[in-house]
């Protein structure tokens, strides 16, 4: 896997793709990950990078390291100061199901005059498309819409790390969430990656987010293909 050399650096790519592989069930709880020179080869870098990459992952508790027993995964949830309900993707990896997600498109867009695009975020804002894969089947087409970045958008910018990581890196600091959800038929889009015939409606989820000062930061739109997976949350006492 390549990586980008003009980013962050090396170690911390390849610990957020670690993380990320960790959270969605590449590298089950209890298992280990791959040998040192395995990683090493698989992102083309040194010793040294892979350690300060896994060292990482050991201080935030994800690995413990055995001598002699390979890194193994010791946490599998993310700690989220959103709530203390589970995620949906962790509850499915928690069920046995592997989750993969997909950066599919990035590019700066002209909102419609008197579009609700419009009057979010005015004439123009980036355009992020997103897909996740539930076992291999693709299962979630997510639409992400920001304020327009200080640069033309790179789909680099995004590829092994969170939408929310890249707008924090922007300065842009979240505050609060709201989640609507409808049935609705997804757009043609969704539809033709959803890989679903004409007039199936799916779970559809849109989620505006602000940042402290209560102005709107990210707005996305998520559709799910229910007929291969429930939307499941879990409340705890």
């Amino acid at each position: 896997m390549s990586l980008s050399r003009k980013d962050r650096p090396l170690y911390l790519q390849i610990k957020n793709i670690l993380k990320e592989r960790i959270l969605y069930g590449v590298y089950p709880l209890g298992a280990n990950i791959p040998s040192e020179p395995q990683l090493e080869q698989e992102f083309a870098v040194s010793k040294i990078t892979v350690r300060g990459a896994i060292q990482e992952l050991v201080q935030e508790g994800y690995l413990e390291k055995g001598s002699g027993k390979g890194t193994k995964v010791i946490r599998n949830k993310a700690a989220s100061k959103w709530s203390k309900w589970k995620h949906f993707t962790e509850i499915l990896v928690e069920e046995n199901h592997q989750i993969r997600k997909e950066w599919l498109r990035a590019e700066t867009v002209r909102n419609e005059a008197g579009s609700e695009l419009h009057g979010l975020f005015g004439e123009r804002c980036l355009k992020l498309e997103r897909a996740y894969y539930l076992d291999g089947q693709p299962y979630i087409f997510y639409e992400h819409f920001v304020k327009t970045a200080r640069k033309e958008p790179d789909l680099e910018d995004f590829r092994d790390h969170s939408l929310y990581e890249v707008l924090e890196e922007w300065g842009v600091s979240l505050d609060k969430l709201r989640d609507e959800f409808a049935v609705s038929l997804p757009p043609a889009e969704a539809k033709c990656f959803l890989q679903l015939a004409d007039g199936v409606p799916v779970l559809k989820r849109s989620r505006y987010s602000r940042d402290v000062q209560g102005r709107l930061a990210e707005y996305s739109v998520g559709y799910y293909n229910t007929e291969l997976q429930n939307y499941i949350v879990d409340y705890d006492a």
